[in-house]
């Protein structure tokens, strides 16, 4: 939210090329408690004005010699590339103002100045533009957060992913709907099983299958996005030999929370299962 102060320590650039006007104006906003008031009398050397100072609002005169407020409104738009003119226009002209509106003004106060007007048009544009900058600095700011939170996850995955690659025979990763999305490792080469032969029943035509109850208990684990350690299941080769494998899991989650998958570790532990028996 904004306080009485923000609004009224907004910079405010007056541009008319009547003196006369520029004050009366400059009293009513000290007035009002306005603390940053600019003016100038040149409209030529507005938009570099802006350019250097950004004012929170301009109140700038259709009317002016040489070049004037539509004019000046042209040269605004090349400076402020986001399309958002803080500007409010001051006329005497009631055509004017549809104009002054389709070339990018927010509003407009009409000649003679009714200070009441002045003041409350004054306010209303300048919350509005206020909470306009802070949304957008809120935006940057969190947009430059997620950049730094995904460089960080990036990171931790590459450290995670080096440490599993060497402490294991193959790393697995597989999305929301169960499909093997990578593996890593020479085991699955060395044995002549396909990847999503890992947590699936093989066809009738194939000798070598898992054991049915130790791949339902896997299943059941990932299927309830539990993580789990040191899982061992058997695989059982045609020539009557058995083959054990200990695999270690866990959920992912994307930066939003949302479950995105598993990822885990596999080891052949064959040698070491017919040992302890």
């Amino acid at each position: 939210m904004l306080s009485r102060s923000d609004i009224l320590n907004a910079s405010l650039l007056i541009v008319d090329d009547q003196e006369a006007n520029i004050r009366l104006l400059e009293e009513m906003l000290r007035g009002a408690d306005y603390t940053r008031i600019a003016s100038t009398q040149n409209p030529y050397e507005v938009s570099e004005l802006y350019r250097k100072n950004r004012y929170d609002l301009i109140l700038l005169d259709l009317q002016m010699p040489g070049m004037d407020g539509f004019q000046v409104l042209e040269s605004l738009k090349k400076v402020e590339t986001d399309g958002y003119l803080p500007v409010l226009v001051i006329t005497a002209q009631p055509d004017h103002k549809l104009r002054a509106l389709q070339a990018g003004a927010k509003d407009f106060i009409s000649k003679p100045f009714d200070l009441t007007e002045v003041r409350t048009r004054i306010h209303n544009m300048l919350e509005v533009r206020l909470l306009y900058k802070k949304i957008e600095h809120y935006n940057k700011v969190l947009e430059q957060t997620v950049q730094a939170r995904t460089a960080e996850l990036r990171e931790s995955e590459a450290r995670f992913r080096r440490l599993t690659e060497l402490s294991s025979d193959w790393y697995w990763e597989q999305d929301e709907t169960g499909h093997f999305t990578k593996v890593y490792g020479p085991v699955l080469e060395m044995l002549g099983i396909e990847v999503d032969d890992l947590l699936s029943e093989p066809s009738e035509a194939q000798a070598a299958h898992w054991n049915k109850d130790e791949r339902a208990v896997l299943e059941e684990h990932i299927a309830a996005r539990r993580p789990f350690l040191d899982f061992v299941y058997r695989r059982h080769n045609s020539d009557g030999s058995q083959q054990y494998f200990m695999i270690s899991g866990e959920p992912m989650f994307d930066s939003s929370g949302r479950f995105t998958g598993f990822r885990g570790v596999g080891k052949d532990v064959t040698g070491s299962m017919r040992s302890a028996s």
